[in-house]
């Protein structure tokens, strides 16, 4: 047996990179893998460890998948009953947004960070595409930036074209494993071709008929940077659920209201709803939490909460 780190996933094959040689192996699975007794449509993420069985120079078996420190899962987008692993083992995640084209969607963002909590892996939000930002797209960043700080993530607000915030993303970067996403069109490859050259991933444009962006990432792979470090990059995601949660996980994931609700009436089983003596509604009631991150919070709990009894029960 051989140990090594995945670097690409294409669904049936994974390429493996091997600790001593360096070389790159292409795999296929051995037996069936779950996550939480969930099956999962991908039961190798890019990032894991594993041990590989060599067949010939090319090509292996993957035996086991060694003991993750963290991973990132969400609710598959083709199959409501299964997870889909987007990497495994980061020191970070970087989610690239952008304010206009395509438009803002505060919900992905506070969806995102629901993905992250749960193994406390530290998030950047960064807001690319300022060079296309009017004065009210700016005033819109600005009050991002401030919801998003003082709960203690990170933001950077990036321009390929004008060369703004790059510098600032490398230094982010450098000597750590990061897995970087966002949403399809808002210049996930073109911010990375821009502090590493030498990759040249591919771009694509807004479409004109759905304001929306185009797919360019097909598979999740990961780079290494010169500057030192890795990059996980992930196809571009069009929405997030979560079949893995139910409505106490959501409320811990949003990190300000888990920390007021030990002053809850009924502390941590208070889903900061209509619930008597809630912290929550009082620091509403203050302006000291986001209403923005509020309304996000309930519509993600009311989501969880309307999935049929059946879909939340099958034994799989």
């Amino acid at each position: 047996m051989q140990t090594g780190t995945v670097i690409k996933s294409t669904g049936s094959w994974y390429n493996v990179r091997m600790d001593e040689t360096r070389e790159v192996l292409q795999c296929r699975i051995v037996g069936k893998f779950r996550l939480d007794d969930v099956p999962l449509t991908n039961p190798v993420a890019v990032g894991d460890r594993v041990e590989v069985q060599p067949e010939g120079s090319e090509q292996g078996l993957i035996k086991t998948i060694l003991p993750r420190r963290n991973y990132v899962v969400r609710q598959s987008p083709r199959r409501k009953h299964d997870l889909h692993l987007l990497a495994a083992n980061i020191d970070q995640a970087v989610l690239i947004t952008t304010i206009v084209q395509p438009t803002l969607k505060p919900g992905f963002i506070d969806r995102f960070l629901v993905m992250t909590e749960r193994d406390e892996i530290p998030v950047t939000i960064v807001f690319n595409k300022a060079d296309l930002y009017d004065e009210a797209a700016m005033e819109t960043f600005g009050e991002m930036k401030e919801v998003y700080e003082k709960i203690g993530y990170g933001i950077l607000l990036t321009s390929v074209p004008q060369g703004i915030g790059l510098e600032h993303l490398k230094h982010l970067l450098k000597d750590k494993t990061t897995l970087m996403s966002g949403q399809s069109g808002v210049g996930k490859s073109s911010l990375v071709n821009a502090i590493q050259p030498h990759l040249q991933l591919r771009t694509g444009d807004i479409s004109d008929y759905s304001g929306k962006g185009q797919h360019t990432t097909t598979f999740a792979e990961m780079f290494d940077l010169d500057f030192g470090g890795s990059l996980i990059d992930t196809p571009g995601i069009k929405t997030l659920a979560f079949n893995d949660k139910d409505k106490a996980n959501i409320a811990h994931s949003f990190r300000e209201f888990f920390a007021l609700s030990e002053h809850c009436k009924f502390g941590g089983a208070c889903l900061h709803r209509n619930e008597p003596g809630c912290a929550v509604h009082e620091a509403l009631r203050r302006g000291e939490v986001s209403e923005l991150r509020y309304l996000n919070y309930l519509g993600l709990l009311d989501e969880v909460e309307e999935q049929n009894y059946w879909e939340r029960q099958k034994t799989f």
